[in-house]
């Protein structure tokens, strides 16, 4: 693809990074410098961002090798600075299946959690229930990891939780109808994301401009997500993998 950087191929797929993300990498470790912050500090912490792109790497290899399963084919996988892509040649008409496939991504994310979790035991760190600056490196991706499949289990598209409930929808509902609930409630939680952003609540005291340009985000990826052309209803007649 235009713009990527190749990182390798895995188990056929090619992975490729965005030449954004590359800037990303750099302008951070640029801006913590600007700061003053000390240079093993900074080194650091882009290390650990580094490592957490990784995290995201894994997270859609996840969904590329759960499609394999069910002969879903994955053009590339890509990383982005807003996360990573697995592009596949289509999405199954299964409910079942597009639910396996999309839960996969936070599957794998809370198998590395474990993983972090028990490295950080083994190396006598305490995982405890936050994380700083000065956190382990394997505490840190512990807690990221969790972050990152909660974040991607939120029923809104165009997150994994999105699908994973449409898909459950599906197996009571036409696809049709699921999609459109799954945008209702999406559309809902996006307009509470934007009224906790914007008023004080006891959670965010000021004015929220992350979480509102989510709220936005996700308000308009899930109207998208709901003018695409439906598909035909298949029922589900496959083997368990």
């Amino acid at each position: 693809m235009r713009g990527t950087i190749p990182l390798g191929t895995v188990v056929g797929i090619k992975a490729s990074a965005h030449w954004s993300l590359i800037v990303l990498l750099i302008g951070l470790f640029g801006v913590l410098l600007w700061q003053g912050t000390d240079l093993l500090l900074a080194l650091r912490s882009l290390l650990l961002t580094g490592l957490l792109f990784l995290c995201v790497l894994f997270h859609e290899f996840g969904h590329a090798i759960a499609a394999r399963t069910f002969g879903v084919r994955t053009l590339d996988v890509t990383l982005y600075p807003i996360g990573g892509i697995a592009r596949l040649e289509r999405m199954p008409a299964i409910p079942r299946q597009e639910l396996i496939i999309s839960a996969a991504g936070p599957f794998v994310n809370l198998l590395l959690a474990v993983g972090f979790f028990f490295w950080s035991l083994a190396n006598g760190h305490n995982p405890g229930f936050s994380v700083s600056a000065q956190s382990p490196v394997s505490v840190s991706l512990l807690w990221l990891n969790l972050a990152l499949a909660a974040f991607n289990l939120l029923p809104v598209f165009p997150m994994d939780g999105g699908r994973v409930l449409r898909a459950v929808l599906a197996m009571r509902m036409s696809y049709r109808m699921a999609t459109r609930v799954t945008v209702w409630a999406a559309q809902v939680l996006a307009v509470g994301f934007a009224v906790i952003a914007i008023f004080p609540v006891p959670l965010f005291r000021n004015f929220n401009p992350v979480l509102l340009f989510i709220a936005v985000f996700v308000f308009f990826a899930a109207r998208q997500e709901g003018n695409q052309p439906p598909r035909n209803p298949v029922s589900d007649t496959s083997a368990t993998p």
